[in-house]
């Protein structure tokens, strides 16, 4: 018999919403696309001046391990993150490293093909598309040849 050790909501202890979670909360939520943590303790330091970086990285790990902000997590890129609660999807830019949700379900039919084909006990998955957004696009044969050779810049390089 085999058991596993993922905790559901039900089951999970009562999360304590401090006032430095609320913050970094709502600093997810209103930051357009998917903040890194960094653009998250940027955001914050608004409402709370004296909050550290340290303490921002410990506390989204905590909120995404609680399932409050999803935790994206692309490629080399730096850790991203997600107010968004349901599953999906993202694409990222190999030019600029900008990060956007793609608007399709999750395919359970992956997660069964992957049961019949492995003995693992599969629990999820992550997809993540690669691309040039229409900014990299534009800019013609000098991004895509670096796109193909793997280098990205960072975002707002």
């Amino acid at each position: 018999m085999v058991t596993t050790m993922r905790r559901t909501a039900e089951t999970r202890p009562k999360l304590r919403m401090t006032r430095q979670r609320r913050a970094l909360l709502a600093a997810v939520q209103q930051a357009r696309g998917h903040p890194t943590a960094d653009d998250i303790y940027r955001i914050a330091r608004r409402r709370l001046p004296h909050i550290s970086l340290g303490t921002v990285y410990r506390n989204l790990e905590i909120l995404s391990r609680q399932g409050i902000v999803h935790k994206i997590e692309l490629g080399s890129a730096q850790r991203r993150f997600d107010a968004k609660g349901t599953s999906h999807y993202h694409v990222r830019c190999v030019g600029c490293g900008r990060v956007d949700d793609v608007a399709i379900g999750p395919a359970a039919k992956l997660e069964r093909a992957a049961r019949s084909a492995t003995d693992y006990m599969i629990i999820g998955h992550r997809l993540e598309f690669l691309g040039l957004c229409g900014g990299c696009g534009t800019r013609g044969e000098q991004v895509c040849k670096g796109a193909e050779r793997g280098e990205a810049k960072q975002a707002g390089a």
